[in-house]
């Protein structure tokens, strides 16, 4: 009878652990996540909630391993809360100082009687990181994590911004993926992009709640606050991907759900398991979702830097600023000593601290001839950056210098070449997917190159994640349609504005990018006379400096702007800054307008841009500059011709701006 009481009272038991819920919510109320354990199955999901409107509906969550699958089955055993405190600094991103609070709740899970692992989830304002840690039976220390049943199920009626995911050795020497495609914007949930899902990060607008609407209110009873008129935003990411897993894509399985995916077999040009292998116990990357009444939690997150930690210690205090860079105007012709020699003059002029050496400058300039233009540049004051391609065997790019910079030793001896003559940074192009072997090389990449203190930009290759704050010596990555592909079709050059209006709100809000933008030239061509024609204003130009955020920056301005652009614009272009204290929205919508503020030190940059058919008019809030301060204005007339006023701010710190299609303004407090 005791034994029967016994069994009776464990299945009891069991049965109340496996519907159990646990909850956490942000510090200040607002956000909110359920995590419960299905009792039909033992699988486990969560929902956010954001002013007590459901942001994700039940969303699956779990892991299938090489040795066991804990998708389901899953016993929620126990859970705990603690408050998580933070305090950071670095000049690389787009806040200086970063103070993160969150509430974390760890969730531990079994299944068959035993610790399998653990769901961590922190909530701060407006981001939920989630990640899985997991544990090792008595038999085994590693494991291979095959797939994610991490998903994320949005409600009928949100609509999409995102990036689709190429398919593996097509394109240019059968070097993608490589986070270049054309975004698609405000398209409803239930498509997979190409067939193959979509890089991250990716934007969904949820649609405000209905009054009546019984589940909304059921899932938001509890929550403190009320649903706004605004929109709700929620921005899709990862970060913490280092050489110890695979960089994710997100696919949809129909309707609203998403899940993370794994990459593709063929990257890599087939070699290299899509699964990631792992010493146990381990944790996997964390999984981000930004949410906001409105885009500004979206533009100033920082939860890509507040969830990782520094890998290594700088070798030395690197020098960020800005550059310049002859081939995106001149391509690769104009990879010859006389053509550096002249950048680096017009590097000098401009007061920039680096020129970008591109494609091919081991053949079209040699080794020795190198050693004598960084001679030249440290003369002026000028650091070079030497281009190198990363391969290997993962696609046809057949740009040199190749085969360096995969192979340990002979990337390490190529370094300390680079030391001893001065170059300030590596450019390293056309990767070959998000594999682990892959991830690994980006790591082994910068480990290096911290060791011989070397900057490190990244072309060709997968989104950063957390990069800046894990690897100190990180400058940027491309990843995105950069600005090659203005000099490349007239296509581009037409839907410039509309592109750049995308960035500020999805792809520059989790890394640094490497855009290589702000032409002053009217045409990609060295003789400014053929060629592309640039669509946008010379404000423009000037805006997106400021709107596209990267520590390190090499414009697309050409020795001839010295004579040839308006004197206002280059003097702009001498004295933006490329490091930041601060960010702020302001106002903008994906692909229409964008108008956002950054801070350097006292000085305020409030710059907008345009892409819509119409002027863009608004009366801006300028809080930051104090009453009667005097402030440099950019602006555009409807012939996209620019001057620069000085105004002065008025009582109520407002000012009134027209923006035109393909133009900009720029605001500056003296």
């Amino acid at each position: 009878m005791i034994k029967q009481f016994f069994c009776v009272f464990v299945a009891l038991l069991t049965s109340v652990m496996a519907s159990a819920k646990e909850e956490v919510a942000s510090p200040d109320g607002r956000l909110r996540v359920e995590l419960s354990v299905k009792e039909d199955g033992g699988k486990l999901c969560y929902c956010v909630v954001y002013d007590g409107v459901v942001i994700l509906e039940d969303s699956p969550l779990g892991l299938l391993t090489n040795i066991g699958d804990y998708r389901d089955g899953l016993v929620l055993k126990q859970a705990t809360t603690k408050l998580v405190q933070d305090e950071y600094s670095l000049q690389n991103i787009k806040q200086k100082n970063v103070s993160y609070v969150a509430n974390e709740l760890v969730a531990e899970l079994d299944k068959g009687g035993r610790h399998v692992m653990d769901v961590e989830f922190r909530v701060s304002n407006r981001d939920v990181a989630l990640r899985y840690r997991i544990f090792p039976p008595r038999s085994a220390r590693v494991c291979v994590v095959q797939e994610e049943a991490t998903g994320f199920l949005f409600s009928e009626g949100t609509t999409t911004f995102l990036c689709p995911q190429s398919k593996p050795m097509g394109g240019f020497a059968r070097t993608s993926p490589s986070y270049e495609t054309s975004y698609s914007l405000d398209e409803p949930v239930g498509k997979n992009g190409w067939g193959e899902g979509y890089s991250f990060p990716c934007l969904f607008k949820v649609k405000k709640p209905v009054a009546n609407d019984k589940k909304q209110k059921a899932k938001g009873k509890k929550q403190a606050g009320k649903p706004t008129d605004l929109d709700y935003w929620v921005l899709l990411s990862e970060t913490g991907t280092d050489g110890d897993y695979v960089g994710c894509r997100l696919l949809n399985e129909g309707g609203g759900n998403y899940r993370i995916g794994f990459p593709q077999p063929g990257e890599q040009n087939g070699m290299g398991s899509t699964g990631a292998a792992l010493h146990l116990p381990s944790a996997t990357p964390w999984r981000t979702i930004t949410v906001g009444a409105g885009l500004a939690n979206v533009v100033e997150t920082t939860v890509a830097w507040d969830l990782v930690s520094p890998k290594y210690k700088a070798s030395k205090e690197y020098i960020y600023g800005k550059g310049s860079w002859s081939w995106i105007i001149g391509m690769d012709n104009s990879c010859n000593f006389d053509e550096q020699r002249r950048y680096i003059d017009f590097s000098a002029a401009m007061g920039y601290q680096s020129v970008l050496v591109d494609a091919l400058w081991d053949v079209q300039i040699g080794y020795d001839k190198i050693a004598e233009l960084a001679r030249y540049g440290l003369e002026r004051g000028v650091g070079l950056f030497l281009w190198y391609n990363s391969n290997g065997a993962w696609n046809d790019a057949p740009q040199t210098p190749i085969g360096k910079m995969n192979n340990s030793h002979v990337r390490r001896a190529e370094m300390k070449w680079m030391q001893s003559i001065g170059i300030r940074g590596i450019k390293v192009d056309f990767f070959g997917g998000d594999k682990q072997q892959m991830m690994q090389l980006y790591e082994d990449i910068l480990s290096d190159a911290n060791d011989f203190g070397l900057l490190v930009i990244f072309h060709g290759c997968t989104l950063p994640r957390g990069w800046e704050r894990m690897y100190p010596n990180y400058a940027a990555s491309e990843a995105v349609l950069a600005s090659e592909n203005l000099h490349f079709g007239q296509g581009a050059c037409d839907a410039e504005a509309q592109n750049a209006c995308i960035h500020p709100f999805i792809r520059n809000t989790v890394g640094s990018m490497d855009f290589g933008g702000s032409a002053l030239n009217k045409f990609y061509n060295a003789d400014n006379a053929h060629g592309t024609q640039r669509k946008t204003s010379d404000v423009f130009a000037l805006a997106t400096a400021v709107l596209f955020q990267s520590a390190v920056q090499h414009f697309a301005l050409a020795p001839n702007n010295l004579t040839d652009a308006p004197s206002w614009a280059i003097d702009f272009m001498k004295k933006v800054p490329t490091t930041w204290d601060e960010v702020r929205f302001i106002d903008g919508y994906p692909g229409r307008y964008v108008i956002l503020a950054r801070r350097s030190g006292p000085k305020w940059y409030v710059v907008g841009i345009n892409a819509e058919a119409e002027p863009v008019t608004k009366t801006i809030s300028l809080p930051m500059i104090a009453v009667g301060e005097s402030m440099q204005v950019y602006s555009d007339n409807a012939e996209l011709q620019g001057s620069v006023k000085t105004v002065s701010q008025n009582k109520k710190q407002h000012l009134s701006v027209v923006i035109p299609q393909n133009g900009g303004v720029v605001i500056v407090n003296n």
